[in-house]
This record gives structure tokens, C-alpha cells and sequence, in this order.
């Protein structure tokens, strides 16, 4: 089975940046944010089943997820953006699967924003993830990185912050941490000892649901 470390973290608190640094390195990255993203597109897997839960204004011209419409209205309601989770989860899920499975690096990365808020364990009370790695920095430094990035306000950028776990429960979740306050150069050495740390990990046998 292969060994598999959740990468995640608030928005705008650097996940793709580790990510890179990751693939340096030769691991295999899993974004479930692609996934949906596939998932979502024209043609994608679970735009009919969209379609049907919300109607046709919900998919663009193209045919594709109109995201803008559908990013308003799941922060506006937590129970239209359950039933988009509903959709959209157990697929990213067994992509996930599918992929990590073929990955040929020792452990893979697989990158959840809300992973904390999805839970570390599957249905059949077995672990997602054997390691969770949690990204950090202050929230200004999120709110200001996600307002240059994207031309969201900073009250837009505190809106989506309210929909995701607190940064408190996220750092009680994790086994791993690493602080992303500062440079890409300082990301480099916390990168390169968790490397060193799975590789380690992944090679030591596992007990059976681990």
C-alpha cells in the first residue's frame, strides 16, 4: 500500500510552494484541487450529476462548472456546498486512490485543502493519510499573499478563511508543520528533513489499516 502524507493548510498559507519543493525531489503530487478541477471541466465526470442537483445555470457555455456562481452560492450556503462536497468527494477520492496507487515514488504527496475538515479517516474507519502536513503562516500573510495573487478583497479573502477549519484546529491536527512566515529559501531545509524523515517511514513495515 502506498504510504501517503496529506498535505494541507488555509488558503494563501503556500501548500502548492511545498508541493513543488516536494516534486523536486522526485515524490509524486496528488492535487485533488486538479482532480476537481477534471472533474469539473467540459465533458468532466460530474457535470450531469451537477446539472441535476443544481440546473443548467450552474454550467457555463462551454460546459464546464461555472465556478464564479457556484463559489458564491456554496459560501452563502453550507447546505448547497454539502451537497457539491457529495458530488464531488468520493470522486476526487478514488482518482486520489488510483493515482497513488500507480505512483512509482516511495511515499506521495497528496494535497487536500480541507483535508482536516473531510476527516483523516475513510467510511470503513480506515486512515486517509499516514501522516498529515499541515502548511502554516500568519493570517495576514495568507490574507495579503490571496489578495496580490487574485484581486479578492481582503474581506473576501476573510470570508473563505471563515469557511475553513480554524488555523488552531489545523495545527492540533497535524503530525508534521512546516512554517511558510517567510522565503522560499526557508521553505528548502524544512522540505528536504521531512523528505529524509518519510523516506524513512515509508520503508518501515505497516500493520494492516495503517
Amino acid at each position: 500500500m502506498t504510504y501517503v502524507v496529506g498535505l494541507t493548510g488555509g488558503i494563501g498559507s503556500g501548500k502548492s510552494a511545498v508541493a513543488r519543493l516536494f516534486e523536486e525531489k522526485g515524490v509524486t503530487v496528488i492535487d485533488t484541487d486538479a482532480i476537481a478541477h477534471e472533474l469539473t471541466r467540459p465533458g468532466g465526470a460530474a457535470i450531469e450529476a451537477i446539472r441535476a442537483e443544481f440546473g443548467a445555470a450552474f454550467i457555463d457555455p462551454a460546459g464546464a462548472l461555472d465556478r464564479a456562481k457556484m463559489r458564491l452560492l456554496a459560501f452563502s450556503d453550507p447546505q448547497a456546498r454539502h451537497k457539491l462536497e457529495r458530488i464531488l468527494h468520493p470522486r476526487i477520492r478514488a482518482a486520489s486512490a488510483s493515482l497513488a496507487a500507480a505512483a512509482a515514488s516511495p511515499y506521495v504527496i497528496l494535497m487536500v485543502p480541507l483535508l482536516v475538515e473531510g476527516g483523516t479517516y475513510d467510511e470503513n474507519g480506515l486512515k486517509r493519510y499516514q501522516r498529515v502536513l499541515v502548511v502554516d503562516c500568519p493570517e495576514e500573510t495568507q490574507i495579503e499573499r490571496v489578495t496580490r495573487r487574485s484581486g479578492l478583497s481582503a474581506a473576501e479573502v476573510r470570508r473563505i478563511m471563515a469557511s475553513q477549519v480554524p488555523r488552531s484546529q489545523r495545527l492540533a491536527a497535524a503530525d508534521d508543520l512546516i512554517d511558510n512566515g517567510g522565503t522560499l529559501e526557508d521553505l528548502r531545509p524544512q522540505v528536504e528533513g521531512l523528505h529524509e524523515h518519510y523516506l524513512a517511514l515509508s520503508a518501515q513495515p505497516r500493520a494492516a489499516g495503517d
